[in-house]
């Protein structure tokens, strides 16, 4: 998956002593993180469009046709993801220039380094997050 490259490129930040939440250097480290990963995500889908150009085969028989639709719908499936998570990076490196990024977008508070190492695009707390999915589970019975 492209955002385990991303991770692996960039060892995680190193917080310096006194040094307070979201300095500029933590915001490098997160633009540099988030560009890295719409880079990675922009040429898997210009690859698969191409794959798709040059693979576009058309079978005579109909479950071979049926497979590589399904194929097809897949692929495209997972690449509507990727268009949606390139939006998301955008936004959030929006909020980076605004100085609104790291922030909990429910309650205000730090979101924390080890949050956004692991989800660079986490616009909610893990306390608020969580709250927001039992809340999604209970409208779902």
């Amino acid at each position: 998956m492209p955002s385990e490259k991303s991770k692996s490129t960039l060892s995680p930040y190193r917080l310096k002593k006194g040094e307070l939440y979201m300095s500029p250097d933590q915001l490098t480290h997160f633009r540099k993180i988030l560009e890295n990963l719409r880079m990675e995500l922009s040429q898997d889908i210009n690859r698969t469009v191409h794959s798709m150009q040059e693979e576009a085969t058309v079978f005579a028989d109909p479950n071979d046709r049926a497979s590589q639709e399904s194929d097809v719908t897949i692929e495209l499936r997972n690449r509507d993801r990727e268009r949606k998570l390139i939006k998301k990076i955008n936004d959030t490196i929006t909020k980076i220039d605004s100085g609104d990024y790291g922030y909990c977008e429910g309650c205000g508070i730090e979101i924390g380094l080890s949050r956004l190492e692991a989800r660079p695009t986490a616009s909610l707390c893990i306390d608020c997050k969580t709250l927001e999915e039992i809340k999604e589970k209970q409208l779902a019975r």
